[in-house]
């Protein structure tokens, strides 16, 4: 059995409660799947960090992906900071809409007055502490389990995994939630926000939209079945 758990978005107390359901359903030591967006918009983020890398140092049997949100946090951490290049001009990392802002306040750091972007910076530096920036560095872009490829966004169809380019693991949509086609294997993926996770045939979106509030429903895989988990058992998550 393999579990997943969707964009996470600093909701730690949904994070929380979706670790409960998968030892309940599949003991302390399940195999689980982080699909990345661990960052931004919640008001938890260092919270969410702090229980995954401690997850991870423990020995827990997880495998932690990279999202879009996720590398725009590293890339901000980094001695000169980086725009992603995939954002329209207008955006950055820090708008109200990406929600950086939130996860710089739940590290301590004051947001609410206009600020020079270098002393917000090097504030982050000394605020963040290393092993979630090594933490950040460390994440992966996607893994496959047998007839399962888990990735973040997606994956451009057609294309082999080792000529997949990293934007497309990270942000695509467009070209391939719109791909009816079947792929090498069933894409499990996160990034497109819904209300809650569905079965599309070829690929399983697991992003319910906690960064908006919204569930985090973890979601267990065995042979080709899969089930959400809810406090009431197992749900079908059927085509």
């Amino acid at each position: 059995m393999i579990y997943a758990v969707g964009d996470i978005h600093g909701q730690l107390g949904m994070l929380e409660q979706a670790l409960e359901l998968i030892y309940a359903d599949g003991g302390s030591d399940a195999q689980v799947v982080f699909l990345g967006d661990y960052v931004d918009r919640g008001a938890d983020s260092r919270g969410v960090l702090q229980l995954l890398s401690d997850g991870i140092n423990a020995g827990k049997s997880w495998v932690c992906l990279k999202g879009n949100h996720d590398r725009m946090f590293e890339w901000f951490l980094q001695d000169h900071p980086r725009q992603d290049p995939h954002l329209f001009i207008d955006l950055h990392w820090l708008h109200e809409r990406l929600g950086g802002l939130a996860t710089l306040a739940s590290y301590g750091i004051e947001t609410t007055e206009r600020r020079r972007l270098g002393d917000l910076h090097a504030e982050a530096l000394e605020a963040v502490p290393a092993d979630h920036i090594a933490f950040l560095e460390s994440l992966t872009l996607w893994k496959d389990y047998k007839n399962l490829r888990f990735v973040h966004a997606g994956i451009r169809p057609g294309v082999a995994m080792e000529q997949q380019k990293e934007e497309d693991l990270l942000w695509i949509r467009q070209g391939f939630v719109d791909h009816e086609g079947r792929h090498e294997k069933l894409i499990i993926h996160g990034h497109t926000a819904l209300d809650f996770p569905q079965h599309f045939g070829n690929r399983i979106d697991l992003d319910g939209g906690a960064g908006y509030g919204r569930p985090l429903v973890p979601v267990v895989f065995e042979g080709d079945e899969s089930w959400m988990l809810t406090a009431n058992g197992r749900q079908r998550l059927a085509v």
